[in-house]
């Protein structure tokens, strides 16, 4: 009986004093969640893949990264988060037959470039880059 008192109490102050904590984020979530990005390039195998039905049209327009890990990737929407500590973006979607996840190749205040591989079966890997600056 006394170990379940002894637990009680100890779960509630850890419960109290859990909720009352601010979150806090890192820089990285700061910088891609301070604004709008709009896309600037966006190629595959070094050549441009947004033009009407283009590869990576879809990721056309504006992309918002929202706090709450939601967003719209140009004309798509779904969530994101951060993997690998913090050098890789997933994005997810309905509206992707997978989970893209890339690598953060920068972030700045000014721009954001990422970078991932796709492959086809039976054909080789294709090389992505997208490129954004502050809206």
């Amino acid at each position: 009986m006394k170990n379940i008192v002894l637990l009680l109490v100890i779960s509630l102050t850890f419960g109290i004093f859990a909720c009352n904590k601010t979150t806090t984020h890192s820089d990285k979530f700061k910088l891609l969640t301070d604004h709008p990005w709009v896309s600037d390039s966006l190629l595959v195998n070094g050549v441009d893949a947004s033009g009407p039905g283009g590869m990576l049209s879809g990721f056309t327009g504006d992309v918002q990264f929202n706090t709450d890990y939601t967003g719209t990737f140009g004309q798509i929407s779904g969530t994101w988060r951060f993997a690998f500590n913090e050098t890789q973006l997933i994005i997810s979607s309905d509206s992707l037959p997978l989970p893209i996840t890339a690598v953060i190749a920068e972030l700045t205040a000014v721009s954001l470039k990422v970078t991932t591989s796709y492959t086809i079966p039976g054909s080789d890997p294709l090389n992505i880059r997208m490129t954004f600056k502050p809206k």
